[in-house]
């Protein structure tokens, strides 16, 4: 059972000190929480509260928080790793000599700690298919900026999209950088190449080409009556609770509570050719609880319904008449051929996720908490996700005109 404390900070700022007990002769978890930004009612205090707390005993409970003397050794214990990581970097960059050596001997292993398997996997391709084939031989001091820039061109010219081009430029200046800083070469010629542009005939999307108008929302729920249950029910939790395409295909039946008409996000399914499908935490690394809408719950008793006449699986949704989870790929190919039947143009996963956040915001959802939904830091957020409309721009110009008319008549 979670203890909670009103204190303040030096400077005067008020916070909840939430404590929950790990047994006699040990340190308590502890969480400062202070109250958001436009909460003001007692009543409204204590609910966020009560929310907070038992989000924190339930990560305590499920071994996601560590106590100040393990968050200190753990840190110890990465930075120790990084060090002696660092060390043996170094030591076999003095044996380089050509790109391909550095990049599979010192920048890939380096990656390899802080990269996710996926993104992993994403920078192993563009090397594999795209840079050592052109400057692999060639000894590292000795490759030119016109030789990288050609490299890019080349890969333009073949039909790449823009924001391909970017990531080839990104993952060469990864390993020119690199290079020079551990002095392996004595610059990077990166710093004579240009980034990417797009090509005269490639319109490159605007951010708010990637959601849904509510509009078109509508549009796109209306012709799931035609579809199968399984994918009715996936589309509208993936519109519903904006959750990434992997999370929804790791959830498992006991993560729903049908009570409260929530989901928690705790699990994330991927697939690399390298890797095959495996199981790994939300990008962020947090658990987060997600409401559904009465609709979306309702879909998913039905399919619980149905899969329980066929199977019996622990995740909601599988691959047709297994227990098997749903492989991570299908839903991304199920989008496409949705978007053609119903002319709904690039429709894929992450099309809803955007749509999720686009609409809070434009709708007058507070960011704090839709970051939080979103399972993102607030930054990300505003930069990713908070599109405007033409509403949300009449709304914005219209409550600068109400702030001047409340002065002008005071």
């Amino acid at each position: 059972m979670a203890s909670v404390k009103l204190m303040q900070t030096k400077d005067g700022k008020r916070f909840y000190k939430i404590s929950v007990s790990r047994g006699h002769g040990l340190t308590s978890y502890t969480e400062r929480w202070y109250i958001p930004d436009g909460v003001t009612s007692k009543r409204a205090i204590e609910k966020a509260l009560r929310d907070e707390v038992n989000k924190f005993e339930i990560a305590c409970g499920n071994g996601e928080v560590l106590s100040r003397a393990e968050k200190k050794e753990k840190a110890a214990q990465e930075a120790a790793a990084a060090a002696e990581a660092a060390r043996k970097a170094a030591e076999e960059a003095a044996k380089i000599k050509t790109v391909r050596q550095y990049a599979t001997d010192v920048f890939m292993p380096a990656k390899e700690a802080t990269l996710s398997e996926n993104a992993r996997a994403s920078y192993q391709m563009f090397i594999d298919r795209h840079i050592l084939p052109v400057l692999g031989d060639i000894a590292l001091a000795e490759v030119k900026p016109a030789m990288i820039t050609k490299l890019i061109l080349d890969f333009q010219k073949a039909g790449y999209a823009h924001a391909s081009a970017v990531k080839l430029y990104n993952v060469l200046n990864g390993i020119f950088d690199m290079a020079f800083m551990d002095d392996s070469i004595p610059f990077s010629p990166m710093l004579k190449v240009k980034r990417p542009a797009p090509r005269k005939d490639e319109r490159v999307k605007n951010e708010a080409d990637k959601s849904l108008t509510a509009e078109q929302l509508d549009y796109v729920l209306s012709c799931l009556e035609q579809e199968p249950l399984k994918w009715r029910a996936f589309v509208t939790l993936a519109a519903d609770s904006g959750a990434r395409r992997g999370e929804i295909c790791a959830l498992r039946w006991a993560d729903i509570d049908w009570k409260s008409g929530t989901v928690r996000i705790k699990h994330n399914l991927q697939y690399t050719p390298t890797a095959g499908v495996y199981e790994t935490s939300p990008k962020n690394g947090k658990v987060r609880v997600v409401d559904l809408g009465e609709d979306t719950i309702a879909l998913l008793r039905e399919l619980r319904e149905e899969q329980a006449a066929s199977c019996v699986s622990r995740y909601v949704f599988t691959q047709d008449g297994t227990a098997e989870p749903m492989f991570p790929q299908s839903p991304t190919r199920y989008f496409k051929k949705f978007g053609e039947r119903y002319n709904v143009q690039g429709f894929h996963p992450h099309l809803l996720r955007h749509t999720s956040a686009s609409l809070s915001l434009t709708n007058g959802a507070d960011m704090k908490s839709t970051a939080d939904r979103l399972g993102h830091s607030e930054a990300v957020l505003l930069r990713k996700y908070a599109h405007s409309n033409p509403d949300s721009i009449r709304k914005a110009g219209q409550a600068s005109r109400d702030a001047l008319k409340k002065a002008q008549n005071a």
